[in-house]
């Protein structure tokens, strides 16, 4: 049975709730060495906390570093129960442009192609995204083409905000308290690093980051980032015979030593990946950014060793110091911290079903900050949140998998 009489004015405040906190900019950079990262995430995270006042939330917070906490109060004559919370990201990914994002909406979708910028003629198509004929009938949201979305996770952030509002403005569903925290930075595997996860006090939360509705994760990758460093030496092409060395092109060399079918685009499920991020390059050096990905530990480690001979094999056929590398962990696979307390996802999945949802368990062939959360004493699923094709223009998110999130927020809080 539906926990939510989702009437037309909460559809409403969801959607523009969501509109608003896309149109803000606040793409993260992995370069830089603050928290944020980028002064562009405090538009956003102010702008989340004067809505949370304005709600009338208890205990609102952001410290020096972006992260905001906040509280619904029990409305229990005996509370017991344990405070339960959920987390979202509001940074977008440094992968494609966030800037000057123009969301469009798009009512009873009806599987056509849909031309997102009639200038340049970009299409979103069924017939390249498939999954787009899952909703029919629904209300897209997209870009105009010229951004990311950032339903990754704007969506979440939307979701927990309306839930809040929802139950603080329905003192009829009686539960527990809800504890709500946006972080910054995710984007770059540092979402958790900073958190304070004993100021929180929740006992166990649930990150809003999932993609499709009824996804619920408990077991990620083992993540780590790679910096690569090719030094060369940089001559008069003129003059160059015998002297110059072409970092470019040892770069080149080096890329394609790297096992072709251990990529993103060749694997899938369980198995492992190296992923070239970036590549910056001229003739005196080369830097490679890469992610190590893989859910077994074991051979998480051999990657990363791996990674490390290649190196060396590199610098023992080009001369000494040609090439480093530079290897930092981001976060480990979440599964064993859930030993002895799957009741947890238990949980998430029956309120899926109250709400209708059938679960889809299965394993994040990414992160969220609920990896890092769960290694920090804070055990920490992934929920839907609706988004696909994060990451890039072709970004999109049905409001009413939106929809169905917040219910299963509000269903997880009252049980």
């Amino acid at each position: 049975m539906s926990t939510i009489e989702f009437n037309p004015m909460w559809r409403e405040k969801l959607l523009n709730r969501f509109l608003s906190y896309v149109k803000i900019y606040s793409t993260s950079d992995a370069e830089s060495e603050t928290t944020p990262s980028t002064e562009r995430q405090w538009d956003i995270a102010n702008y989340i906390v004067e809505e949370l006042k304005t709600i009338g939330l208890e205990d609102i917070s952001i410290d020096d570093h972006g992260y905001i906490m906040a509280y619904v109060p029990s409305n229990l004559e005996n509370d017991n129960q344990p405070t339960i919370g959920f987390i979202s990201h509001y940074d977008t990914s440094p992968d494609f442009s966030g800037e000057n994002v123009k969301p469009q909406v798009w009512e009873n979708y009806q599987g056509e192609d849909l031309v997102l910028n009639k200038e340049t003629n970009f299409t979103l198509s069924p017939s390249k995204f498939e999954s787009l004929k899952k909703y029919i009938g629904q209300t897209l949201i997209t870009t105009d083409g010229n951004t990311l979305l950032g339903a990754d996770d704007k969506a979440g952030c939307a979701e927990i905000v309306t839930a809040a509002e929802y139950l603080i403005a329905h003192p009829e569903i009686k539960h527990g308290r809800m504890a709500i925290g946006f972080t910054p930075d995710e984007e770059i595997g540092r979402g958790a690093h900073k958190f304070d996860v004993a100021k929180f006090g929740a006992e166990f939360a649930y990150t809003m980051d999932g993609g499709v509705v009824g996804e619920l994760e408990y077991e990620n990758f083992n993540a780590a980032g790679a910096v690569v460093k090719i030094h060369g030496l940089s001559v008069h092409p003129g003059y160059a015979f015998g002297k110059m060395v072409n970092a470019s092109l040892l770069a080149a060399e080096f890329i394609q030593s790297l096992p072709a079918n251990e990529t993103p685009s060749t694997t899938k499920g369980f198995d492992g990946f190296y992923h070239l991020m970036d590549v910056t390059s001229d003739v005196s050096e080369c830097k490679l950014q890469y992610i190590i990905r893989d859910h077994d530990e074991e051979k998480f480690e051999a990657r990363k060793k791996f990674m490390e001979q290649k190196v060396a094999d590199f610098n023992e056929k080009h001369g000494e110091n040609t090439a480093e590398v530079e290897i930092k962990e981001q976060y480990r696979n979440m599964k064993q911290q859930f030993e002895g307390k799957m009741h947890i996802v238990d949980l998430a999945a029956k309120a899926m079903k109250e709400a209708g949802i059938e679960p889809k368990i299965k394993a994040i062939r990414g992160g969220t900050d609920g990896a890092q959360l769960s290694y920090m004493g804070l055990p920490c699923p992934n929920i839907f949140a609706g988004g696909l094709n994060f990451h890039g223009p072709y970004e999109y998110v049905a409001l009413e998998s939106m929809e169905k999130a917040l219910e299963v927020i509000v269903n997880i809080v009252k049980a």
